[in-house]
């Protein structure tokens, strides 16, 4: 059987977001600010549960095979065209930002990540790469009419638990977020946030933006909850659920160490109540005498987020309030001195990620702690506005590619474990590689 070696036509909008392809020219991808085109093992299907969108005020950018060259496409059988991107589905990871050229007064787009996207036999395709087999988060996981129904049941369960009611009403019903989908479903990661606070302003914050600027994707919670109203629920959760977890740290929160006395106090009385499951922490990291009196108390891991390896780099996108990248450190190692699993949520930006600078600093880093997993998420921002925050300034052949990237990863950590999402003790000794 013949394979078929035709890339990916590029695919455009015209003006009505009516989505069509440029047959005679190539879907490309971008490292910063540098048009490429993918390689054919780049390519894959789109996954199920990712999301189609049309970028306003920009414009596609396709290789011409003929000319052999990238080309703006402004217009196509004379009408104006805008570009295509997609927002992956979880477990998925891109290799590439779209490919596109803005107005120079464009708005800055939403807080997703654009990844490129081409039309080939009937289909859309993706240049991405699953790093996580597990369908914790997958669409035929969560069937809504069965998630209303477990949600409605949930709700009357814990009458008067502002808690529960921000899980259902909130990151169910307006958010659908996945983990509390799985939570009202009684299995696997359970969120539990905690804090309208935060100890940074990251760039792209999902949770809070300034007025005027870019628009948050999820409120944060207004309020702190009590003891009680925490254990309510998440006690029953690990001791029923299948490869149950909670875990401190959301995106509807601020920085959960800022109400350290609260979780550690939390945590002390679940397991005085059940030894079972996995508590995990996600967070900045911004504060090692917290984080070690968490540990103390019987949290079990960890995860840390983090743009870059590179401290100018971290804190030009994090923009730390009340601690700095040493403080960062210094709780990797409280982490490792407590034999804890840490993972590093690693902001995944193609050109960026995969630079030579980069991996050196990342490399680095695994090494001196000897971190266990890199949960590789990309970054929701509109690509050019990052670029421009952080002063990237990129050179296609200081960049090896993330297939690559990942490949020289393992080489010098080998033990390393890529993920998406947080893993519970029961699968910490898997050997599994994607």
């Amino acid at each position: 059987m013949k394979t078929d070696r035709n890339p990916p036509s590029l695919l455009v909008s015209d003006e009505n977001r009516n989505v069509f392809d440029v047959p005679g020219l190539q879907a490309a991808g971008m490292r910063l600010n540098n048009p490429v085109l993918p390689a054919q093992e780049e390519w894959i299907p789109m996954p199920e549960g990712s999301e189609l969108m049309v970028l306003p005020h920009r414009h596609p950018v396709g290789y011409d095979p003929k000319r052999g060259r990238f080309v703006i496409l402004k217009n196509h059988a004379g009408q104006p065209v805008l570009a295509t991107a997609v927002f992956m589905a979880p477990a998925y990871t891109q290799l590439y930002r779209a490919a596109f050229v803005s107005h120079p007064h464009a708005p800055v787009l939403p807080l997703f990540a654009y990844s490129p996207v081409g039309w080939k036999n009937d289909r859309f395709w993706v240049t991405a790469i699953r790093v996580d087999q597990d369908v914790r988060q997958d669409p035929a996981q969560l069937d809504p009419r069965r998630v209303e129904k477990s949600a409605v049941q949930l709700l009357s369960r814990y009458p008067g638990n502002r808690l529960v009611e921000h899980l259902v009403r909130r990151c169910v019903r307006e958010y659908r977020c996945p983990n509390a989908q799985n939570f009202v479903l009684g299995r696997w990661e359970c969120p539990v946030p905690t804090s309208p606070f935060c100890s940074a302003g990251c760039v792209g914050c999902i949770s809070e933006q300034q007025q005027g600027g870019v628009m948050s994707t999820q409120n944060r919670i207004t309020f702190v909850p009590t003891e009680e109203e925490i254990l309510a629920y998440t006690v029953p959760h690990l001791r029923s659920a299948d490869r149950g977890m909670i875990s401190f740290g959301q995106g509807c929160e601020g920085e959960p160490l800022l109400q350290g006395k609260l979780i550690e106090s939390v945590i002390q009385k679940i397991r005085r109540q059940t030894n079972r499951g996995t508590i995990h922490l996600n967070t900045n990291a911004g504060h090692p005498e917290t984080v070690d009196r968490l540990f103390r108390a019987g949290l079990d891991s960890i995860r840390i987020s983090i743009n870059s390896a590179r401290p100018p780099l971290y804190e030009k996108y994090h923009r730390p309030k009340l601690y700095r990248w040493t403080d960062v450190l210094k709780s990797i190692r409280v982490a490792r001195d407590h034999n804890a699993w840490i993972s590093i949520n690693y902001f995944i930006f193609p050109g960026l990620t995969d630079s030579a600078s980069e991996m050196e600093a990342l490399i680095g880093l695994l090494k001196s702690v000897r971190i266990d997993c890199i949960q590789m998420r990309n970054l929701n921002i509109d690509p050019e506005w990052y670029i421009r925050e952080l002063d990237l300034k990129s050179d296609v052949k200081d960049c090896v590619g993330m297939l690559r990237w990942q490949e020289t990863v393992r080489k010098h950590a080998p033990w390393i474990r890529f993920g998406y999402f947080n893993p519970p003790k029961e699968d910490w000794g898997r050997a599994s590689r994607s």
